[in-house]
């Protein structure tokens, strides 16, 4: 019996040990084009890193759908060296199918000037984990400064944090320029319009946008699904499209080194979030 006791206290100290599976990551991927990818249970994206400069150079957020559960992110990435460099562009429980180019994408920032978003002249050039937790990852990714058309040069610290068990994800964008002047700052969404998207602004307390559209990369296979993409933010100045149509954004002023802070979040049909109204709920439930 004192053997059997023994034994059992021993399982049971060896489990509490066991380190709880990770339900969430964010690392850099040299092996693919300097990407740097975040990922829960629900959701996946990534930022553009240097090598993939010109190709393009963007700040904006590509967004990844998935089916709700394990995390794929890796195994996308070794599919694409080991197998085709396309594989990720099909459905293997979920695929990249959105469209970023020089755009926001699925939820970036950038200064605006004259309604143009102002894009920084490089992608991120370093980054740092910043927490990493099982349920928790914050990850900083770094911008060098560029030249607004007014000539200010301005540079971005941008901070995400990504948590298991939810569609959006937390930002603070740092943008540090000189002097005692303000900058308007958007937050946004490329939209596209060609694939019938339905808008959803919340205009009275200039607090989100959201879209539902088709897949609008269908380059490599067709998508049947729906993708939702969302922003919100506290105190927008402005909330609606960009001049050129482009965008949905929030705007605010913000001075130098003053956060600005605002969350992003996607969904995918084939997921839990199966048609537009249950995805604007969620949305003004943030």
């Amino acid at each position: 019996m004192r053997r059997f006791l023994i034994a059992i206290l021993a399982i049971a100290a060896i489990a509490a040990c066991k380190q709880p599976e990770p339900r969430v990551m964010a690392r850099f991927v040299p092996e693919r084009s300097d990407d740097f990818v975040f990922e829960n249970n629900l959701i996946a994206g990534r930022f553009y890193g240097e090598a993939l400069e010109g190709n393009p150079t963007s700040p904006g957020i590509d967004i990844w759908v998935k089916l709700p559960g394990k995390l794929v992110a890796d195994e996308w990435y070794k599919g694409y060296k080991t197998e085709s460099d396309e594989y990720y562009h099909h459905d293997h429980g979920g695929k990249d199918c959105y469209k970023v180019a020089v755009s926001l994408g699925g939820g970036a920032s950038a200064p605006i000037l004259n309604g143009q978003l102002c894009y920084p002249a490089t992608n991120f050039r370093s980054w740092d984990i910043v927490e990493s937790k099982p349920d928790k990852v914050v990850f900083t990714l770094h911008y060098p400064a560029w030249e607004l058309p007014d000539s200010v040069k301005v540079s971005l610290d941008k901070t995400v944090t990504v948590v298991a068990d939810s569609y959006f994800c937390d930002v603070e964008d740092v943008y540090t320029f000189e002097g005692p002047r303000t900058i308007d700052v958007a937050a946004g969404i490329n939209i596209h319009k060609a694939q019938g998207t339905v808008e959803e602004q919340n205009m009275v307390t200039g607090r989100s946008v959201a879209i539902w559209e088709h897949a609008s990369d269908q380059t490599f296979e067709p998508e049947d699904g729906m993708l939702g993409v969302a922003v919100m933010m506290s105190g927008a100045d402005f909330t609606g499209e960009t001049g050129d149509g482009t965008h949905l954004v929030l705007t605010r002023a913000v001075t130098s080194g003053e956060p600005f802070r605002y969350r992003f979040g996607s969904c995918w049909s084939k997921g839990y979030i199966q048609i537009d109204k249950d995805w604007f709920d969620l949305v003004s439930r943030q």
